[in-house]
């Protein structure tokens, strides 16, 4: 590289770099929790569907009210009863229910009757109210809770498109509950937890950036000790991620509470290359070559080693697009991009940077007198010395990990991400724990035979079995569906008698209930909200705990299997679906995809030591390093009870594509020396100790780069950070001790072999 060429080169990255900080104010922030949803599974497509039918079930507001003194005093419900009205005249809302609208309609003779449930007008008609609402068990544990003392205000929103409605829409709801001036209140619901989710990303965002230039400075000052071993990094870095973030702004991707992982990662994962190419400069440098000879030289010996393991660490991301989960999938491939980014950006700006800045000044000490070399050589020797000792160990930490991976749960929670005192969760648990939950839960209702609708009796009796066996087995509260207006119409034409909210007994009692009936579906109270396809399908809804994907999926197929065998699926048939039902499908293919994943990078890492050598042997020496780190922090989260879950699942691909970089450079500089005709044991010394000091600085930049993320709030994010620091020191450790000991003892073998 001509000093002309280094000029353009650095105007041309600084022109790339302009456009791309011109794009930055244009990205946005997201969570959208449909995108968490499993593509091309058959059972999103069927609530696709169905949604198109009835409503998205996630479109919803709840709003937890509590009363130490219990919820019927006339003041109290007074206020609730403004507020229902006031959020029914809000455009976005399209229904609210709450104990102070809910009309019983009473049939006679005379007329048709209508009566509030509470009458809040009126303090002392409210002890009788309260005696008979407690009577009518549809209403307890789900709209009230079973002590009295909390009740809920279930609202029905449009479907938001964009942040800024959603913000405006909940900023009315804020504003509507600060004039109530209720004493204690709880908000639920998705369109609620995304708002807060999104603020915690913008706010993480900031502190992620912020603690990685800091980590990166520290850390290459220890390393290097002087100011051009800190800004030319650091600056190269900063391009790298410049261009990445540019570029999704310009593809409309925004930041979610995955790719807010991105920047710390890029700081990170790019500072590996700088890293391995300045050391290597530096120690050219150091062995009296001049400035332009040490560029090239660098450049040949270490550019082939960080091209390939550049490669494996952008695989080990692009393997995350083999997830059924769209932004998991998106988040690998924008982070590979990235990978790929930031060594284009190390190989062109890096070199350039060196030919037109002094070189750095170096210490006069000769390389075998400095500290490094001296640690290096005491710990290679330790390790040719107790290769017995580091085997025996290797094995023993294999069979414990082994112990801990039979022990790892797969489970996960809607809300888990937050720690327990965070306002929002213990929102959710107050829903969960007083009234019914905070879940939607949705099963679709089929009527096979063309001669019946979900109205006629036999198909009526077969849907209150099938709502018997949820509450008492599947713990559904609030459930209605088409038998709630029969059993209304029961109970109204029956004097409003409590005791009358069951299906009709016999003809006469079904003959009742027809006029009605055909009124309501007449009027269009019915379509679109508990029946659709002309009463041929119907509706099932109510609310869950949030109790982990875990039992969810148990439950669930305990459902089926109940549908299958108990229910005469040839007239009708009923079908779990909805939005819990999708995000709890996801952790069925967790293992799956992290399987698959996993696969494909052993693949393309054994490719690459096969190239390398054109050995078998030192593709399983390449390889098995680096499966034991993997499988040793696998093992942790059994025996320490971390659930395998969304965010811990990605952990491994990613770890072992940046993991297996330090064991393609060991290997990499080794046959190096071994093509200069020198031993095998003087081989491996030279490249202990000229690749062990970029090795360790990069593998410390690197864990503590991923150990900035358990500043997150999020308990994902946390762990994701915790999980691949540890597996990136595991890695260091079997690089300077297992792969050196695998290396004489199998490698010699071979060669001798081929000899």
């Amino acid at each position: 590289m001509t000093k002309k060429l280094a000029v353009s080169t650095i105007l041309f990255i600084l022109l790339i770099t302009v456009l791309s900080i011109s794009q930055l104010p244009s990205l946005k922030f997201n969570y959208v929790f449909e995108d968490f949803f499993p593509v091309d599974d058959p059972e999103l497509e069927f609530y696709k569907e169905f949604s198109s039918k009835f409503e998205n079930d996630n479109d919803y507001l709840l709003i937890g009210i509590k009363n130490e003194q219990g919820i019927f005093k006339s003041d109290l419900l007074t206020k609730i009863k403004e507020l229902t009205d006031s959020l029914e005249k809000v455009p976005q809302v399209e229904s609210v229910i709450s104990i102070t609208n809910i009309e019983q309609p009473i049939i006679s003779k005379a007329g048709i009757f209508n009566i509030p449930l509470v009458h809040p007008e009126s303090p002392d008609r409210l002890n009788a109210d309260s005696i008979r609402l407690f009577k009518q068990p549809q209403y307890i544990g789900s709209l009230i809770s079973q002590n009295g003392k909390s009740t809920v205000v279930v609202i029905r929103h449009i479907n938001f498109r964009d942040k800024e409605s959603t913000d405006q829409f909940l900023g009315i709801i804020q504003s509507l509950l600060v004039q109530s001036e209720f004493e204690q209140y709880h908000i639920a619901g998705k369109t609620y937890a995304q708002g807060i989710f999104i603020g915690k990303i913008q706010e993480e965002l900031m502190t992620f950036i912020s603690a990685s230039i800091v980590l990166v400075i520290l850390f290459l000052g220890l390393a290097y000790r002087n100011w051009w071993g800190i800004v030319i990094p650091l600056l190269i870095v900063s391009v790298s991620t410049i261009w990445i973030l540019g570029f999704m702004a310009v593809t409309n991707k925004s930041l979610d509470i995955l790719m807010c992982l991105l920047p710390t990662i890029m700081f990170v994962v790019g500072m590996s290359d700088v890293v391995h190419l300045m050391t290597k400069y530096i120690e050219n440098l150091r062995n009296g070559d001049g400035k332009i000879e040490s560029i090239k030289i660098a450049a040949k010996e270490v550019g082939m080693a960080t091209f390939l393991t550049s490669l494996t660490t952008a695989v080990g991301f692009l393997t995350l697009y083999t997830a059924s989960i769209r932004p998991i999938q998106e988040f690998g491939l924008y982070t590979a991009l990235g990978v790929v980014i930031a060594f284009v950006v190390t190989f062109t700006l890096l070199p350039a940077c060196m030919l037109l800045l002094p070189a750095p000044s170096i210490s006069i000490k000769m390389a075998h007198k400095t500290s490094w070399v001296k640690l290096l050589s005491r710990c290679f020797l330790g390790v040719m010395k107790n290769r017995t000792t580091v085997l025996v160990s290797s094995a023993a930490l294999v069979l414990i990990s082994v112990y801990g991976i039979n022990q790892i749960v797969v489970n996960t929670y809607l809300i888990e991400d937050l720690p327990n005192d965070d306002p929002l969760k213990v929102s959710f648990n107050f829903f969960d724990q007083q009234l019914g939950g905070s879940r939607p839960f949705e099963v679709a209702v089929e009527v096979k035979d063309s001669s019946k609708t979900v109205f006629s009796p036999d198909i009526a009796r077969e849907i209150e079995r099938v709502s018997d066996y949820l509450k008492s087995e599947h713990d559904v509260g609030g459930l209605t569906s088409s038998n709630s207006v029969l059993k209304a119409l029961n109970q109204a034409v029956s004097g409003g008698s409590t005791k009358e909210y069951t299906l009709p007994d016999d003809k006469d009692e079904w003959r009742a209930i027809e006029r009605p009936l055909k009124r309501m579906k007449i009027k269009g109270d019915l379509d679109g909200k508990l029946t659709a396809d002309n009463e041929m399908t119907g509706r099932m809804s109510g609310w869950i705990d949030d109790i982990g994907s875990a039992i969810s999926l148990k439950r669930n197929e305990a459902f089926r299997t109940y549908i299958d065998e108990e229910v005469n699926t040839s007239e009708v048939n009923f079908v779990l679906t909805g939005t819990s039902n999708l995000i709890d499908k996801n952790n069925g293919y967790l293992a799956e995809n992290m399987m698959k994943g996993l696969a494909i990078a052993f693949a393309v890492v054994a490719l690459i030591a096969g190239l390398l050598f054109r050995s078998l042997r030192m593709v399983l020496i390449t390889l098995i390093p680096n499966i034991i780190p993997l499988m040793m922090v696998a093992g942790i989260m059994g025996i320490f009870g971390i659930t395998l879950k969304l965010s811990t699942s990605i952990v491994f691909t990613i770890a072992f594509g940046i993991a297996v970089d330090d064991t393609i450079h060991f290997t990499s500089k080794l046959k190096l020396e071994l093509n200069k005709g020198k031993s095998l044991l003087y081989a491996l010394k030279r490249t202990y100790l000229s690749t062990g000091k970029a090795i360790i600085v990069t593998s410390i930049i690197l864990s503590g780069g991923f150990l900035i993320l358990i500043l997150s709030s999020f308990g994902g994010t946390f762990f994701t950070g915790l999980l691949i620091s540890l597996t990136l020191i595991f890695a260091l450790i079997i690089d300077l001790t297992l792969l050196p000991t695998f290396i004489i003892l199998f490698f010699k073998r071979n060669r001798k072999k081929d000899q």
